[in-house]
């Protein structure tokens, strides 16, 4: 499932790319105004730049004005590939569509409410249908339901379009998206950052990282300044396999003893042990 950050807010857009994994970015001329842009064409330009794929509004009454909005878009230096044009569903936007798509341009038809509207975006040929879940929630409808049938429709008869999954309000709408099988999903920052979040998660990450601490307290009480004169192997394996910390590696560092000799290890070498990744051994 493709994933698209949904916004014009420029800081929340690089901090969403410095991910480094997500597929585009969706914005309106609602996001812009919200953030005070007035010099809509030169942002667009600017956020062309900063992420794989813009999906951005072209709009018209009719058809052929859509299209010349389009063209002249991309005049400004967009590139065809990584641009993707929104159209409100209409007849004169499915139209549009058409001659968009005959012209090798990428397509997104959205504020789809009905199934209806749907398949004329699809016979059309859109790249995207993009219905708009949480809105269509607010109304009382059965947004879930509509997604999950646009969904079947393109598997069932064939269409090269992908069902977006748009108007996200929560991560319970991702999962939703996930369950449905859509294509893509764009949603706000906050809930793309909420995503990795969970109680028990952050609970168990901090008992990790307390129960390490006391693993390393106890391993410096050992071992930070103190010389152990090993007499022989058996006891030096003995004595470090008591820490529950990669007993294996501890008795690693035992087997490269020799009788009589003294050894200490450093707690340096011991705090990368504590974090479970390989570690150089000197003995002394």
């Amino acid at each position: 499932m493709e994933l698209y950050l949904d916004s014009a807010n420029l800081r929340e857009i690089e901090e969403g790319f410095k991910l480094g994994f997500l597929d585009g970015l969706t914005t309106t001329p609602t996001f812009m105004q919200r953030e005070g842009i007035t010099d809509v064409d030169s942002t667009i330009v600017k956020l062309s730049k900063m992420v794989p794929v813009l999906q951005i509004e072209a709009l018209g009454d009719k058809a052929e004005e859509v299209v010349k909005e389009a063209e002249r878009l991309l005049g400004l230096g967009l590139d065809p590939q990584k641009t993707v044009f929104k159209i409100p569903v209409a007849l004169e936007g499915v139209r549009a569509c058409n001659l968009l798509r005959k012209k090798g341009l990428l397509v997104n038809v959205h504020l789809v409410y009905t199934l209806q509207q749907a398949y004329m975006a699809m016979h059309a040929g859109a790249t995207y249908v993009c219905p708009l879940v949480g809105r269509l929630q607010d109304q009382g409808h059965d947004a879930l339901g509509l997604v999950e049938q646009c969904v079947n429709a393109v598997d069932h008869y064939g269409y090269n379009t992908k069902i977006m999954f748009s108007s996200v309000r929560n991560s319970e709408h991702v999962r939703n998206a996930l369950n449905i099988g859509v294509h893509t999903i764009t949603i706000p920052l906050k809930v793309l950052k909420g995503l990795t979040e969970n109680h028990f998660t952050t609970v168990g990450t901090q008992q990790f990282l307390r129960d390490t601490r006391l693993i390393l307290e106890e391993c410096e009480g050992v071992f930070d300044g103190q010389i152990e004169h090993v007499g022989n192997r058996q006891a030096a394996e003995a004595n470090l396999e008591r820490f529950p910390v990669v007993p294996a590696a501890f008795a690693h560092v035992a087997g490269h003893v020799h009788i009589g000799e003294e050894m200490h290890l450093d707690l340096d070498e011991t705090v990368t042990l504590a974090r479970f990744a390989p570690a150089p051994f000197h003995i002394e």
